[in-house]
């Protein structure tokens, strides 16, 4: 990745006019001082800058200082947030731990970084509301954490033990060595966001998708073929319908069976269709990732 150009002392442009900006957002400069000229105030509050965020000493803005300022900027609801790799991190998630451990729904550590607790926390607290319990914090999760602003605005997190369910153990990601893999686009989005969700959760994870792989699959993994609907998978796959979330753990579990007994080393999952209820392709793809992981991870265990 190219690396930006150095923002420094007497540089004018409309580059300066954003870090500028975004040091008055974190409450180090003036909105007066906002003028597209690199000045000694502005020198200032990035030194100022750095000292709060743990960075070495110094008045210009390069790649590390740009990214922490960008990071320290973000607010609640400007971005969706979800568990992947590598992890969101920066301010609104920050916000989003606070608000969630201020209404009982505790993240662990408030450390701005959303990991597999901050997403446990949020599926839970989706649950309670009555929203789809996915984990992505969205438009509709957002507008219900601000409506319940009274509740929370102000106060302490509530430290509580966490408790993962969604990876979801672990060392479940680490009992047996699955690829996954799809056949179209969609599918191949999906196998590829479950080997990030479960390499997020766990380094050591076997469960990776084949486009993760530098070399064939081992004989040991067991082939999770991930289709569409009418799509074709290898005679004799046990092959098992998304359909039903509540059941869907229990019927992998019989299928993963099914293969150890028929020494076939492959299973097939049919989702229902590229289109979860009526969200775009990502987050489609993100829910069912979610929900497939979730119910793998039951299975093994």
């Amino acid at each position: 990745m190219a690396h930006m150009e150095t923002i420094r002392l007497n540089n004018t442009g409309s580059a300066v006019e954003d870090v500028q900006q975004r040091l008055v957002v974190v409450g180090l400069l003036d909105e007066s001082d906002v003028d597209g000229v690199f000045g000694p105030s502005t020198a200032s509050a990035v030194r100022a800058f750095c000292a709060q965020s743990g960075l070495p000493s110094g008045d210009e803005v390069d790649d590390k200082v740009w990214a922490a300022l960008v990071d320290a900027t973000y607010r609640l609801g400007d971005r969706t947030l979800y568990l992947r790799l590598p992890h969101f991190h920066g301010r609104d998630v920050l916000d989003l731990q606070q608000a969630l451990g201020a209404l009982g729904f505790s993240c662990g550590n408030d450390d701005g970084i959303f990991g597999a607790h901050t997403e446990d926390a949020l599926r839970r607290f989706q649950l309670n509301m009555g929203l789809p319990s996915d984990g992505i914090a969205g438009a509709y999760t957002y507008a219900c954490i601000r409506n319940l602003h009274h509740s929370w605005e102000g106060k302490g997190t509530i430290k509580l033990p966490v408790n993962l369910g969604f990876a979801r153990a672990a060392n479940v990601l680490e009992s047996r060595s699955l690829c996954l893999f799809g056949t179209d686009g969609f599918t191949r989005s999906v196998a590829s966001r479950m080997s990030n969700l479960a390499l997020a959760t766990n380094p050591a994870s076997r469960i990776v998708s084949a486009e993760a792989l530098s070399v064939l699959p081992s004989e040991d993994m067991l082939l999770v073929h991930i289709v569409l609907p009418g799509e074709e998978s290898a005679e004799g796959t046990p092959r098992v319908a998304y359909g039903g979330e509540g059941s869907l753990a229990r019927r992998l579990d019989s299928a993963l069976s099914r293969a150890t007994v028929a020494q076939t080393s492959r299973i097939a999952i049919e989702l229902p269709g590229s289109t979860w209820e009526d969200a775009g392709e990502d987050r489609s793809a993100q829910h069912y990732a979610i929900t497939l992981l979730d119910a793998l991870c039951a299975a093994l265990s």
